[in-house]
């Protein structure tokens, strides 16, 4: 004998047809947030990128032919081994407002084909041709003189190689990124207090931006002097960029942007970015460091850094290695 429903059963059949109802609502609704984060964090993302970005001049930016390309023409879409300049500038620093010198300069050579990339230190004091300014000066000067224009065309010359981008931060701009990826961790190679904080050897410790500024430039103390303050200064980029691809900075990423927004520049373009996120991102995980030397002098009462010919030409043979490129 077949069983009646009662009531309460079919107030649980009218449940259990709502909730079937609802969840299409439900996941539709999730969808629709989703696509607005992603939406937004796009559009988020595209602003910071149209805002820091710096157009070269085509008549100043030498372009000279090398190899199997030119200087500046790289093929992000084709995976070619391609080169940046890093520039950290001294405007901002201690109130400074002017257009500043880029008292940290590193070349790095990015080659997604052996997953490897190559961070290269030049030293601020090192004697050269200033490109466009037809004087021997500190390689550091070319920034005063031209902005990024001229220390691109200056490094070009110096290592004979293509510098296909470059990207500028102001010493001010350390400190707020820093903060804005939450603090990193650095690990001493010696003790030493700098700007009242205490660094010890062989105990790594996380740091605030005002820390990581304190600790990015003392030369003073250091036996190596602005070797040591250049290792200290590569091992802190790295450590911003590790801390940068965290979940916790990804979910900060709106104080993030906007202090990119204020402190950095760059010729890449939004597109650029996203091929290289894409396509480079096993290169980027594989990190090799290396320091140009030179020979410390005085030249009429001013301090410069003498890279000999040897030095030069066994790092520009190493670099265009990187960037496949032969002679």
């Amino acid at each position: 004998m077949e069983e009646k429903p009662t009531e309460l059963s079919r107030v649980n059949r009218q449940k259990n047809k709502r909730k079937k109802r609802m969840w299409p609502k439900v996941l539709f609704s999730i969808l629709l947030v989703l696509a607005a984060v992603f939406t937004y964090g796009y559009l988020r993302v595209r602003k910071t990128t149209d805002t820091i970005h710096t157009d070269l001049s085509d008549e100043e930016f030498v372009k000279e032919s090398h190899a199997s390309r030119n200087k500046g023409d790289v093929k992000l879409t084709e995976k070619e081994a391609f080169s940046v300049l890093l520039m950290g500038i001294d405007t901002g620093d201690k109130g400074r407002e002017d257009r500043g010198r880029s008292d940290t300069m590193m070349v790095m050579t990015v080659n997604p084909k052996n997953k490897k990339t190559t961070i290269l230190s030049i030293p601020r004091d090192t004697r050269t041709e200033i490109i466009g300014k037809g004087v021997e000066d500190k390689i550091n000067h070319a920034y005063a003189f031209g902005g990024p224009t001229m220390s691109m065309n200056t490094v070009q010359n110096l290592l004979d190689i293509p510098v296909d981008y470059f990207v500028s931060v102001n010493m001010k701009g350390i400190q707020q990124i820093v903060d804005a990826v939450g603090g990193v961790t650095v690990n001493p190679e010696i003790s030493f207090s700098q700007d009242g904080y205490t660094f010890t050897q062989g105990q790594p410790q996380k740091i605030d931006g005002a820390a990581a500024l304190a600790y990015s430039r003392m030369r003073k103390q250091d036996p190596e002097g602005d070797y040591g303050r250049q290792a200290r200064q590569r091992e802190l980029v790295l450590a911003i960029l590790d801390r940068a691809a965290s979940f916790e900075s990804i979910l900060n990423f709106e104080s993030v942007l906007k202090t990119m927004e204020n402190n950095v520049q760059t010729n890449l373009h939004f597109n650029d970015m996203m091929t290289i996120s894409v396509n480079y991102l096993s290169a980027l995980s594989n990190v090799e460091q290396i320091q140009m030397e030179g020979e410390g002098t005085k030249i009429n009462g001013i301090y410069y850094a003498i890279i000999s010919e040897e030095e030069k030409s066994k790092i520009s043979d190493e670099l265009k290695k990187e960037l496949e490129l032969t002679d």
